[in-house]
């Protein structure tokens, strides 16, 4: 099923019928219709429709391409059938979507500014420097640990409490970590929410602790070095998203985003902080 859910967000913008994501699963049509509603939690028609929706308005937040451009890229194939959905689903029409999330973000430029004034008397925004950078990454056969539930402190329990152990367990101490979270908390409830802790793996490799499998796919990504708090990093992937990206000339793609964990990565248990590159998959618009 992980690889099933996992096809659908890649092929959002393609017709995903039953056939298809049943061969995916290895099973029966009428089988997997069935055990893809008792094990996700809905109808595998009103999975899909709400993964096309909350794909849809990350980037409308994030991306300055027509809504039109975005219902076909979500694979709506009209711009009325997708602004009936995305207000059934959001209470508002994809355009009001766009304009209230950047006016949360010049809101949170203001705040940020204080009462501070300029000597020709306006006001002064300050403007955090973001040090991104375009890469290409190779793809990584990784293994991985899922959690479901809502982003925070959480997550770190989870690494600390699940993961941690069953690295020490299979020795996999020294290699590169990944986390990549699924979804975003900002449109997807929070008990939906899905987060995969992942190790490099070689494909074949052995395991205890049944763990999955997949490849973080390769290509190009726009690359920032975070050092921080779990606490901190929610801001810093707004900041990225929300600041840099519209401006930027790329847009987003289907692959996943994750925060990428060096081997030489920093992390002090008293404080908490903890070093990391925040990966953003790109294209050119």
């Amino acid at each position: 099923m992980h690889a099933v859910v996992e096809y659908i967000d890649r092929y959002l913008d393609q017709k995903l019928d039953l056939g298809a994501l049943a061969a995916v699963a290895s099973f029966s049509p009428f089988h997997f219709h069935r055990l893809f509603r008792a094990l996700m939690g809905e109808a595998l028609g009103d999975y899909v429709r709400r993964r096309r929706l909350e794909l849809a308005a990350i980037r409308l937040r994030a991306q300055g391409v027509s809504v039109f451009d975005i219902a076909l890229g979500v694979g709506f194939g009209s711009p009325e059938a997708f602004t009936r959905a995305f207000r059934a689903r959001f209470g508002c029409s994809p355009t009001q979507w766009r304009k209230s999330k950047r006016g949360q973000v010049a809101r949170k430029a203001g705040q940020a500014g204080g009462k501070a004034k300029r000597k020709n008397g306006g006001s002064r925004i300050k403007e955090t420097a973001m040090n991104v950078t375009i890469i290409e990454r190779p793809s990584v056969h990784v293994a991985y640990m899922r959690y479901t539930g809502d982003y925070g402190p959480a997550i770190g329990r989870f690494w600390m409490e699940t993961v941690a152990p069953w690295m020490a367990t299979n020795n996999l101490f020294g290699r590169e970590r990944f986390g990549i979270g699924l979804d975003d908390p900002s449109v997807t409830k929070p008990s939906q929410c899905r987060y995969d802790a992942c190790a490099a793996s070689p494909e074949g490799e052995v395991l205890t602790g049944n763990p999955h499998h997949k490849v973080i796919p390769g290509g190009k990504y726009a690359a920032m070095p975070f050092e921080g708090t779990g606490a901190e990093i929610g801001a810093a992937w707004d900041a990225l998203l929300r600041d840099w990206l519209p401006k930027s000339g790329l847009q987003l793609d289907s692959r996943p985003f994750f925060e990428h964990y060096p081997v030489d990565g920093r992390y002090d248990a008293k404080t908490g902080r903890f070093t990391c590159n925040i990966c953003v998959p790109v294209a050119v618009l």
